[in-house]
């Protein structure tokens, strides 16, 4: 048992806070005389904590209505004074929450194991709605660096990621995220972020480097003459195409230069299998084997082993049994794999790996929030996040750490680039950011979660681009449970509903139970219809009390086929429990379709 504390509270200086948040380093706790109980371990950092590296001093709780202590100071300051006995710590009730939460303090001295066995006892206790760090707030500042003002892919409110709001929690810190693309060429603004890779490219042709596989994912250049790869295809200059998708992930931030790293904290293990024409699978398998700590013949093991791979890749074809039995180990080493969903303005479905199971697959929007127009598209890509779109303006692009050089490495540079290859990587640095925030998080967890926290599109989608534009702040508050979802519960109807041409409305219905209380702010309405001009369409979620929520308006210029969507909708007004009905109705001639299916995810 723990040697009580004094509970008198200290003031962190603002400098202190700053330096903490800043760098998200780890403050030193003093050794306990036991080992924390199971239940204390499972206690997520971040539910600890009042600002990254400072462990909570108090403690707020919510009781579910019905038990004493949700109305009775009394019974909650005993109830505060038990629990902190059973973990060998003080805890003091303080005072009532304007929303009926208990205040509880912990004491200035508390260390994170303290607060980790008193959060424990309250949510082992069924009375408990909530328990949650009384985090310490700041004036949200902007980073220093000096390009960091044209990076409105982080931080513009129509249609950035919202990633500052992320980093008041994580910064990325502990995870080491693999860019499986075309090696690294030195740059000053991500130089102290990457750690040991590897040049997996065994075909000397397309390395260029003069040898086959080795220790140095060093880019030498990526050009290529006309016709050299391909007849009819024009030459193009080297890309550092690898080092762009780097910066973006993790460049250098609060140096006072350049641009700023979405997981700024998190480390780059470097990995090549792209070269002059490309890259072949073969390399890309054991790229992604090794990247997630299984065993390459010939390949040293690996010491940087990743929580995340990005691969802004991507060729024509299905997904390969080879691919996706590479992929499938790496999701089973605790691995999470995202991917370009491709540029050729097509269904996803045609195009590997953005087509294959267990990974992230990620369209790109442009400035305002719409499908990039070169994007893939398709039932499935996962999320969107900002790819950019140059040809309505450069500064439209994704700014990152690039190259000067045409041919061979000069002087570094920044530059804007488009593609779902710039989209792939701000998905890897928040996958990094959770995983710093939560790193008991699995790859299925993280998806859901991205998913369950997006926003619908700003702009618009034409063929479906996942669950919306991801939203770093709410994903990275939900996973460290200070707010958002972590994917909710899904009710779904697969029974297909033929849709009358010009004719009278169907509807389809789903009996929901098991919940309590309202259904949420961001209901998710998963929807999957077949019809040759969905144009045509009109459709509606009704709600148990009869409330119709308009999802989709017919228009005459929508010629495109299928409904194959997830759509949001503020549902807060509504109980979330009773049987929901979707409603279509097509109001036009010559066309038909069918309702295949639609679900729900509170």
């Amino acid at each position: 048992m723990r040697t009580p504390h004094a509970t008198g509270r200290k003031l962190i200086s603002v400098a202190a806070v700053s330096a903490a948040l800043l760098t998200a380093a780890t403050a030193a706790v003093s050794a306990a005389p036991q080992a924390p109980t199971a239940e204390a371990a499972a206690v997520p950092a971040a539910q600890t904590e009042a600002a990254p590296g400072v462990p909570a001093e108090r403690l707020i709780v919510g009781y579910k209505p019905g038990a004493e202590e949700a109305t009775s100071n009394r019974a909650a300051e005993a109830d505060a004074a038990a629990k902190g006995k059973e973990a060998g710590t003080d805890a003091d009730f303080r005072r009532r929450l304007g929303t009926g939460a208990a205040l509880v303090d912990l004491g200035a001295r508390a260390t994170r194991a303290d607060v980790a066995d008193v959060v424990a006892e309250f949510r082992a206790d069924p009375q408990v709605a909530y328990v949650v760090p009384d985090r310490l707030n700041k004036p949200m500042a902007t980073p220093n660096d000096t390009e960091y003002g044209k990076q409105w892919d982080l931080f513009e409110e129509t249609a950035g990621m919202r990633v500052p709001g992320a980093w008041d929690i994580a910064t990325g810190s502990g995870v080491t995220v693999a860019v499986i693309d075309t090696g690294y060429v030195a740059h000053s603004d991500l130089a102290a972020n990457i750690v040991g890779g590897y040049d997996f490219i065994s075909d000397t042709a397309v390395s260029v480097d003069g040898d086959g596989r080795d220790g140095n994912p060093a880019d030498p250049g990526d050009w290529y003459a006309d016709n050299e790869c391909g007849t009819n295809v024009p030459g193009s200059n080297s890309s550092w195409h690898g080092t762009h998708v780097a910066g973006t992930i993790a460049a250098v931030t609060n140096n006072g230069k350049g641009v700023a790293g979405i997981a700024y904290g998190a480390k780059i293990s470097p990995l090549r299998v792209l070269g002059k024409c490309g890259g072949y699978d073969s390399d890309i398998i054991d790229a992604i084997t090794w990247a997630s700590g299984g065993t390459v013949s010939g390949v040293p093991a690996n010491t940087n082993v990743a929580k995340v791979i990005n691969m802004s890749l991507g060729g024509d074809g299905a997904c390969t049994s080879a691919t996706q039995n590479a992929i499938n180990a790496a999701v089973s080493r605790g691995t999470t794999v995202v991917v370009a969903a491709g540029n050729e303005n097509d269904n996803v479905a045609n195009h590997s790996p953005g087509n294959c199971n267990n990974v992230i697959s990620v369209a790109a929007t442009n400035r305002t929030g719409s499908k990039a127009s070169y994007s893939n598209y398709g039932s499935l890509v996962d999320i969107s996040a900002p790819g950019g779109q140059t040809s309505t303006g450069t500064a439209n692009g994704i700014l990152s750490t690039l190259n000067s050089g045409t041919r061979t490495p000069s002087t570094e540079s920044y530059a804007y680039y488009q593609g779902t290859s710039m989209a792939t990587p701000h998905i890897a640095g928040l996958v990094a950011l959770m995983k710093s925030a939560n790193a008991s998080l699995t790859p299925a967890q993280i998806e859901s979660a991205i998913k369950a926290n997006a926003r619908p599109l700003p702009g618009t989608c034409s063929g479906g681009c996942g669950a919306g534009l991801a939203d770093a702040a709410k994903t990275v508050q939900a996973v460290s449970g200070s707010g958002g979802s972590t994917g909710g519960t899904t009710f779904t109807n697969s029974t297909a509903v033929a849709i009358p041409d010009a004719g009278s409305a169907i509807t389809s219905s789903l009996a929901v139970s098991g919940l309590s209380g309202n259904a949420p702010a961001t209901l998710k309405v998963a929807v999957n219809i077949t019809h040759t001009y969905r144009g045509d369409l009109v459709i509606d979620l009704l709600a148990p009390d009869g409330t119709s929520y308009r999802l989709k308006n017919s228009s005459s210029s929508d010629s495109a086929d299928n409904v194959n969507t997830t759509y949001t909708v503020d549902a807060s007004s509504e109980a979330a429990n009773g049987t929901w009905k979707l409603r279509v109705q097509d109001v036009a001639s010559y066309d038909t379709g069918t309702l295949n299916s639609w679900a729900l995810t509170f």
